[in-house]
């Protein structure tokens, strides 16, 4: 499968963005999609999953961006998608979309994911 994430682009401290991640080569239903972001000088962290329909499409989000960020996903178009609320400078990064077919348990691991594919700049401005 190959992931692309798009959608980023630069916004004033407390706007909004909504990033997609779209699949290709094969569905992505039977997985958990996840985004990720990188901060300048530093590693690759998580930022919100959802799980595979069979799962009930849980979510989960990193506590830095829980009630300001919301990930959705629609398999019918293969995609996936985070809504970015009141972004912060501190949002700035490049953030990256994964599938993962792990436990829901381990979601949150960078290690867990492939198929990044290019990521996405975003950059908040103070």
């Amino acid at each position: 499968v190959q992931l692309q994430a798009s959608g980023g682009g630069l916004v004033q401290a407390g706007g909004s963005l909504r990033l997609s991640c779209a699949a290709s080569g094969r569905t992505v239903r039977d997985f958990h999609m996840g985004w990720f972001r990188q901060r300048p000088g530093k590693e690759r962290e998580f930022v919100a999953a959802i799980s595979r329909s069979a799962y009930g499409r849980s979510t989960r989000y990193a506590d830095s961006v829980k009630s300001r960020f919301s990930i959705s996903r629609d398999n019918a178009k293969n995609t996936a998608y985070l809504q970015m609320n009141s972004l912060q400078p501190e949002d700035t990064a490049v953030y990256y979309c994964g599938v993962t077919q792990i436990v829901w348990a381990y979601v949150d691991s960078t290690d867990r994911y492939s198929n990044w594919g290019q990521g996405t700049l975003v950059t908040v401005s103070s």
